[in-house]
C-alpha cells in the first residue's frame, strides 16, 4: 500500500473538513453541562439561605455550598449510598429534603438546614427551651434563643418536649435559631436518604438592607 493511501496520512487531516464553529460551542456547552450535572448530583451543590432559623450560625443571603459524597453518594432511582466517608454526626450542619414534601411533585420539594441534634439511639428532651441530649444539656456557642414568654407545654413543643428517641436510620434536627426554627420539634425526625449533603463553607453572603456583600462572611468555614 503506498503512502498517499494510508487512512490517517498528513495529506487526509488537510483534506479534512473543519467544524463549524457553531458546532464547537454546543459541544463545548454540552460537555461543560453533563460536567456541571455531575458535580452537582454527586460532589457539591451550591444552596442559598432563605430564612433566619440557622442564624447567627447561617444569616438571610449567606451562599454555601453542601459536600454530597461524605455521607455516601446516592445514584437517582437506586435505593443506598455508596463509598460513605462517614455517617452524620451530632453538630453536622445539614442540608436535607423536608420531610412533609415527600409525597409532592419534584418540583415541589423543598430543602432544608439544620444542624444535627440527635443521632440513632439517642434520647431526646426540651425542657423550657433547653435541649438535653441523653439526659445530658446540649448547648453550642452558636444557638440563639430568647427567654422570655415561654410557651407553655400543652401549647407548643417549642419550648417543651417530652423525652424522645431516635430511630434507627433518622436524625434529629433542630435550628441554631430556637425561637424562629421550623424542625424536628414539630414535624419529626429526617430519614438518612432524604439527607443531601453536609454544608461546610460560605463562598458569598449579601446583606439585602445594607444592598452589600458581606466580606468577612466570604469562605468561611461553617461550624
Amino acid at each position: 500500500m503506498s503512502e498517499e493511501n494510508l487512512p490517517n496520512s498528513p495529506d487526509d487531516k488537510k483534506n479534512k473538513p473543519k467544524k463549524p464553529w457553531y458546532r464547537e460551542y454546543a459541544e463545548a456547552l454540552v460537555v461543560a453541562a453533563v460536567l456541571a450535572l455531575i458535580i452537582r448530583t454527586f460532589i457539591f451543590q451550591a444552596f442559598k439561605i432563605p430564612s433566619g432559623s440557622m442564624e447567627d450560625t447561617l444569616l438571610i443571603g449567606d451562599h454555601l455550598l453542601v459536600n454530597k459524597f461524605i455521607y455516601g453518594v446516592q445514584i437517582p432511582f437506586i435505593e443506598g449510598r455508596f463509598l460513605t466517608l462517614r455517617e452524620p454526626e451530632r453538630g453536622d450542619v445539614i442540608v436535607f429534603e423536608f420531610p412533609e414534601d415527600r409525597d409532592k411533585s419534584y418540583f415541589k420539594r423543598r430543602d432544608f438546614i439544620k444542624r444535627v441534634v440527635g443521632t440513632p439511639g439517642d434520647l431526646i428532651e426540651v425542657r423550657e427551651k433547653r435541649v438535653y441530649v441523653n439526659n445530658e444539656p446540649y448547648v453550642i456557642e452558636q444557638e440563639v434563643h430568647k427567654e422570655e414568654n415561654l410557651i407553655p407545654q400543652t401549647y407548643s413543643p417549642r419550648d417543651f418536649l417530652a423525652p424522645v428517641q431516635v430511630p434507627e436510620g433518622s436524625y434529629f434536627v433542630m435550628g441554631d435559631n430556637r425561637d424562629r426554627s421550623f424542625d424536628s420539634r414539630f414535624w419529626g425526625f429526617v430519614s438518612e436518604s432524604d439527607i443531601k449533603g453536609l454544608a461546610f463553607i460560605k463562598y458569598w453572603s449579601w446583606d439585602s438592607e445594607a444592598f452589600f456583600p458581606r466580606f468577612g462572611r466570604i469562605g468561611k468555614t461553617i461550624d
